[in-house]
């Protein structure tokens, strides 16, 4: 059994321990929420749970088609190792439905479907609250080369391809969502973070109703209970 180390870093989502394998790190997955910048704080009861057994659900299945990631093994409810990766500080917005930012920003109606899957690229940094930047400056400032850039742009619609249809399939439409990448100690380019109700928005293929952390985010309310019904849906729990 590999052994839990000392706390490297606490995010607003998950906390990250080492190992005693210096390429293996332990993330441990919170119930805390945060919207608006961290200006909204607050808890989602059992949030941390969802987020780990739906991210590595669904990252093994993403495995299985090509797209290499950071997953090793699920620990626990809470708990799962991971390859240690440098993360690139771009964070990958891919956008199938006009929502949240993107519509205010455009004035496009909520819910209007996109002639074409849209990809956008901002500045992982709170301190300047993650910009919107495209790829030029992102090779200006070295956040990323060129064929670092292709490759997780080409990763980024093969993801949204995959997981659109797999989550139709349980009726569930995937109206926008966020990916950070990692780079292995060789370079390799591998999907990171996590992939849950806090990073996609995800909707109800019948009702329109949200699934996600608009409930939150909108004071809406139930969103421990639509966290819940997407892990039902995907994993039959």
């Amino acid at each position: 059994m590999m052994k839990k180390l000392e706390q490297l870093y606490e995010g607003k989502a998950k906390k990250v321990f080492a190992t005693d394998d210096p390429n293996i790190v332990l993330v441990d997955y919170k119930d805390d929420a945060t919207a608006g910048d961290g200006a909204k704080k607050g808890t989602i009861r059992g949030k941390g749970v969802v987020n780990n057994k739906l991210t590595n659900n669904l990252m093994k299945m993403l495995e299985e088609k090509g797209v290499p990631t950071h997953y090793v093994q699920e620990l626990s409810d809470r708990e799962t190792l991971v390859k240690k990766v440098e993360i690139v500080p771009l964070e990958v917005i891919v956008r199938n439905v006009a929502a949240g930012s993107f519509s205010k920003r455009l004035g496009v109606a909520e819910g209007t479907a996109l002639k074409c899957p849209t990809l956008e690229f901002s500045y992982k940094n709170d301190e300047y609250h993650d910009p919107l930047i495209n790829h030029y400056h992102a090779l200006a400032l070295g956040l990323a080369t060129q064929q670092e850039i292709d490759t997780i742009s080409s990763y980024a619609f093969k993801i949204n391809d995959i997981l659109k249809e797999y989550l139709l399939g349980f009726n569930i439409r995937l109206i926008d969502f966020k990916l950070e990448f990692g780079r292995l100690p060789d370079g390799t380019i591998v999907l990171a973070d996590e992939i849950s109700p806090d990073t996609c928005r995800f909707w109800d293929a019948t009702t329109g109703a949200h699934l996600d952390k608009d409930l939150f985010r909108r004071d809406l309310g139930g969103e421990e209970e639509a966290y819940q019904e997407v892990m039902k849906r995907l994993l039959g729990v």
